[in-house]
């Protein structure tokens, strides 16, 4: 049994003052004001001075990081990608596949369910992977941004099903071009089988984009990547994804893929319950600029930037430098923040007792400063420093 005493903790929903958390079995069984609650016997206490006691963050999006991309690394690069995520907080997380050829990604998808699988049966203190987002390959070619042109598909229930079955049911995520033929069909089966259907990599109008979201549709892809612009006239998705509260819309908030100006302009319309923290992080991310493989694209990396033939293809982004930036371009306090990054995520993608500190909770923790520099990282329990 462990207890963790800190400064302040965030649930993030509440704010408690010199708190207490209690874990035992990998699960959160008590929390409250260190003065309310008496430590049981033999219970070893670890406290954290001034810091603060939040969830674990959770990356809806992310390709890979510390060399390793996730459509081609094998049990070693996963074990390299989660440990990298967990030093920055990150304890849960969904692999996202790229569009590339239906053989190599019912592959991916086939490791990644191992992966998935295998990594419940780890007690290793590291990111832990929750489902499969699959971004592509029902994706507009005239928004298709790096992913292959060649390799894009017509959504089909029967293409679905592929996809579904060599991940053994552990999509969660999924990214479609709502205007697409057939779209509305797959959106309503994929929603049917539990999974967060997300619109994006789009040219649709503002009908087109209201039908998705009548088919089932809730979340928003990189919201302004890859998608029509917004026009006055003309809103087209971005009306959509903007206007519609049942919708919850990611962003990339490395001051690069979005204005700074434009992500404040996200957080107003979205609010504190719609805006959800994504990094679409590559192989790159934690490496030097130089050459690395998205999916199966060589991506170029030089001061930040990923592209592939000038067009930018994902990140070098950490969650926390996310969360920190976001205080930064938004002016949100790191409370409202660290929610964005933890607790709607896991509310988006339906990762049940994730991203709330609550008894009964996973014990997934990060303990960071006031300023979002992340201390220690907690996975269900476990210490990792």
């Amino acid at each position: 049994m462990l207890a963790l005493a800190a400064k302040t903790l965030y649930t993030p929903l509440e704010k408690i003052d010199r708190p207490l958390v209690i874990i035992q079995d990998g699960s959160i069984v008590k929390i409250g004001p260190y003065a309310g609650i008496e430590v049981p016997p033999k219970c070893r206490v670890r406290g954290f001075g001034d810091c603060i006691l939040a969830p674990g963050l959770v990356d809806i999006h992310t390709h890979g990081a510390a060399g390793y991309d996730v459509m081609q690394a094998d049990a070693g690069g996963m074990e390299r990608i989660e440990t990298f995520l967990a030093l920055h907080g990150v304890t849960s997380y969904f692999p996202t596949t790229v569009t590339a050829s239906m053989d190599n990604t019912l592959a991916a998808l086939d490791r990644l369910a191992n992966s998935i699988e295998s990594t419940r049966q780890s007690d290793k203190p590291r990111a832990q992977p929750l489902g499969i987002h699959i971004e592509g390959p029902f994706l507009s070619h005239a928004r298709r941004g790096m992913h292959p042109a060649a390799d894009l598909q017509k959504p089909t229930l029967g293409t679905f099903d592929r996809l579904w079955q060599a991940a053994r049911g552990h999509i969660r995520v999924m990214t479609i071009a709502p205007e697409l033929d057939g779209a509305p069909e797959v959106i309503a089966e994929a929603t049917r089988r539990g999974v967060c259907v997300s619109i994006g990599h789009s040219d649709a109008d503002l009908d087109q984009a209201r039908k998705g979201v009548a088919a089932g549709a809730r979340h928003a892809t990189h919201t302004f990547n890859a998608m029509r612009p917004l026009d006055h006239r003309f809103p087209g998705i971005l009306g959509e994804v903007l206007s519609n509260s049942t919708l919850t819309a990611e962003i990339i908030a490395d001051g690069i893929h979005v204005h700074p100006s434009v992500i404040q302009l996200v957080t107003k319309a979205k609010g504190a319950d719609g805006t959800v923290l994504v990094t679409d992080a590559t192989a790159a991310t934690g490496m030097p600029d130089g050459r690395y493989y998205l999916g199966s694209v060589e991506i170029d990396v030089k001061d930040g930037m990923c592209t592939h033939d000038g067009t930018l293809a994902g990140s070098v982004l950490t969650l926390d430098k996310a969360v920190r930036n976001l205080m930064s371009f938004a002016q949100w306090d790191l409370q409202s923040a660290l929610r964005a990054a933890s607790l709607n995520p896991a509310r988006t993608a339906n990762a049940q007792s994730k991203g709330l500190l609550q008894p009964g909770a996973d014990a997934d923790l990060v303990v960071m400063t006031e300023n979002g520099d992340v201390k220690a990282t907690i996975v269900k329990g476990v210490l990792l420093q």
